[in-house]
């Protein structure tokens, strides 16, 4: 495929109907997010509470994460056709990603931190307000894990091949998608955590229980960071060579040859797209009839397969 195809190859399925559903999505809950953020972080500095408090700022920073998922999806698409650009743009929403798992990072520190300290410098707590507010909050993060939920199931659906073959454990994920919608999930479970601890304070004054939920929720977010950054941070270092289409394409360039005397000497395989990949590859054969043409052929049966750069070195003696 020419660099000109390929280009229009990957705008025309990168940015498909269900990737522009994903980025209106997120630029909505991304201003609903925002809008509960302010509420939160005012009505728990004025309530004082640490749990309620904690889940505002990680909301803050979800209300930016979630803002950047969506501005990786407008530079992917704004940028789409740029020659510059060898293998498409998609990697900008791959980035995105990986940018918003680092922010949950942080504000898991920032909330285990002030959560910390608040267990040592106790603050009065108005608990009634402050579970209201937090039931509020809860509600909020719902609404947006729905709307949010609906697209990435939807991202999860079809990704099967016409070689009858499915390859499935995550590897078309749209990772900057999910990381909207766990950053959306995060703040929801925060919120519950913020609610038990409230409710704990008010009904049995387990005042140590607010910084105490604080803490657990800022492990709980930066597992979930965690398993995200090393999700987007794979793709981003190429690490693919353990996905099952790389041992299908070598399968598929030995057998081209009629003789059978073919092998890959040298094969690398990284994605370009969600579910697409590039391949470069050596192949040393005794066949002098083995052309570049007939491997692409032979490989064009995995569909995902959508570049292939190849080298074919030909033995002239069988037994060397």
């Amino acid at each position: 495929m020419h660099s000109d195809d390929l280009s229009d190859w990957l705008h025309d399925h990168v940015f498909d109907s269900s990737s522009q559903a994903a980025e209106k999505s997120t630029r909505v809950v991304m201003w609903i997010t925002f809008a509960m953020m302010l509420v939160e972080i005012s009505t728990g500095w004025w309530y004082n509470s640490m749990a309620l408090l904690a889940d505002g700022w990680h909301m803050s920073s979800h209300a930016v994460a979630i803002g950047l998922s969506a501005f990786a999806y407008s530079a992917a698409r704004r940028y789409a056709r740029d020659p510059r650009f060898a293998f498409g743009t998609w990697k900008i929403e791959i980035l995105g990603g990986f940018a918003s798992a680092v922010f949950l990072l942080g504000v898991a520190a920032m909330m285990i931190f002030g959560s910390v300290e608040r267990m040592f410098d106790p603050q009065p707590i108005h608990y009634k307000e402050a579970i209201i507010v937090a039931i509020l909050g809860l509600g909020v993060n719902v609404v947006c894990a729905m709307i949010l939920g609906r697209v990435h199931h939807d991202h999860g659906q079809g990704h099967d091949h016409g070689h009858g073959h499915e390859h499935g454990h995550g590897h078309h994920q749209d990772l900057n998608l999910k990381s909207a919608y766990i950053h959306v999930i995060a703040d929801a479970a925060t919120s519950v955590l913020a609610i038990v601890a409230l409710i704990g304070g008010w009904v049995w004054g387990w005042s140590w229980l607010d910084p105490l939920m604080g803490v657990l929720g800022g492990v709980l977010v930066a597992v979930w960071a965690q398993g995200l950054i090393k999700e987007t941070g794979k793709v981003l270092l190429d690490r693919e060579m353990d996905h099952p289409v790389v041992e299908e394409i070598r399968e598929a360039v030995e057998t081209a040859s009629a003789s059978g005397d073919t092998k890959v000497t040298d094969l690398h395989v990284w994605r370009v797209g969600k579910k697409v990949y590039s391949c470069a590859l050596t192949v040393v054969t005794h066949d002098r009839d083995l052309t570049p043409t007939m491997i692409r052929q032979a490989i064009s049966i995995h569909e995902e397969i959508v570049h292939a750069t190849i080298e074919i070195h030909v033995c002239p003696d069988p037994q060397t």
